[in-house]
């Protein structure tokens, strides 16, 4: 069964840093996407950043304006978030997500809480 468990979030200031985590198990991951995505109170939920778990190949949002970076390590199985100069807007439910490159299933991690005050 697979799990996506992410970790990391909390209350920081407004132009702090956190790091997510998204420790994933259950199956192999080497044809999947890893992605971050977001979902804040009355908006949708939106896409954050993705890597390649095979290549490390990266997309951003627009909006990350090179704040965030996405990464992965094989060996620990777990992909990250590196937030910097985080603002109020960022303060959202961060979801992990899986996509299985060739059934394009998606496997949804329970979410951790980021709240930036201002």
């Amino acid at each position: 069964q697979v799990q996506l468990v992410e970790s990391g979030g909390g209350l920081v200031q407004a132009g702090g840093s956190l790091t997510l985590s998204c420790a994933a198990s259950g199956r192999t991951f080497s044809r999947s996407t890893m992605s971050w995505f977001r979902q804040a109170p009355g908006k949708e939920r939106e896409f954050v950043a993705s890597v390649r778990w095979s290549s490390g190949i990266t997309n951003y949002a627009v909006f990350m304006k090179g704040r965030f970076t996405i990464s992965r390590d094989i060996t620990k199985s777990t992909v990250y978030l590196q937030m910097n100069s985080l603002k109020a807007e960022d303060t959202a439910v961060y979801y992990c997500a899986a996509t299985d490159i060739g059934t394009q299933y998606i496997y949804w991690g329970q979410g951790t809480q980021v709240t930036v005050s201002s």
